[in-house]
């Protein structure tokens, strides 16, 4: 089976510095794909690149068979933004009402979304009284509107309690079952763990790619923090 996301030789180049170095990577169909590494490693600009949002200066980046960024695109991927993407000055359901309208879906597919995200009560409050993982909630389920096939998540769990990671990684589980690819940055190493395949990344490379297990396996260590820093030591070859 084809990869759901291929990227060959990406380079990006911001503020004339070049902050990712000619990567390849391939995401496989119906899996929860981490991407992970410490701050300032190159994730955000890696999802926005796969999403079309990032000028890059060399390589491709194939999204479903197409050129990423190509419009017919926009309702096949699903992106959440760091920052909560949605209107503060409007109530929970009527951001959703008001995407819903734009991806053209119908009213029972919000009320759906509200459920999977368990925003169930919240539809009448303003998003600017909601905590930040009610905020992130309510960007998640305007990302999952239009039943994408690919959800790009940027960062997505930072600053929830281990409860509402828990349940966030549950839905994420949730969402591959039903067929959907999801690629999820995270700078926690701990949640490496939740990831059927891993990218971490340092200073714009590829560090190492794989299961956790076989990260483990490669490493010879149980804790993948671990893992991570004896990949770090050994200089990591991509593999």
């Amino acid at each position: 089976m084809p990869a759901v996301v291929s990227i060959r030789g990406l380079r990006v180049v911001r503020g004339g510095r070049e902050v990712l170095h000619g990567l390849d990577l391939d995401v496989e169909a119906g899996k929860v794909t981490g991407l992970l590494g410490p701050s300032g490693s190159g994730k955000t600009t890696l999802l926005r690149s796969v999403v079309g949002a990032q000028l890059v200066a060399g390589g491709s980046v194939t999204v479903l068979g197409q050129p990423a960024g190509t419009p017919s695109l926009r309702p096949r991927v699903g992106y959440q933004t760091q920052s909560p993407s949605v209107y503060a000055d409007l109530t929970v359901q009527e951001n959703l009402d008001y995407f819903a309208s734009i991806f053209g879906v119908d009213r029972s597919r919000v009320t759906e979304v509200i459920e999977l995200v368990d925003l169930g009560g919240l539809e009448q409050q303003l998003v600017a009284t909601l905590s930040g993982g009610e905020r992130a909630r309510v960007s998640l389920a305007v990302a999952l509107l239009s039943r994408p096939e690919v959800v790009v998540l940027d960062e997505p769990t930072v600053g929830l309690d281990p409860v509402l990671r828990r349940d966030l990684w549950s839905t994420f589980h949730t969402l591959a079952e039903s067929g959907a690819t999801l690629l999820v940055s995270s700078h926690v190493m701990d949640e490496a763990d939740r990831c059927d395949a891993l990218f971490l990344l340092r200073e714009g490379r590829v560090l190492a790619t794989g299961t956790p297990e076989s990260l483990r396996r490669r490493t010879g260590v149980r804790d993948l923090d671990s893992a991570f820093l004896a990949l770090v030591e050994e200089g990591g070859d991509g593999t």
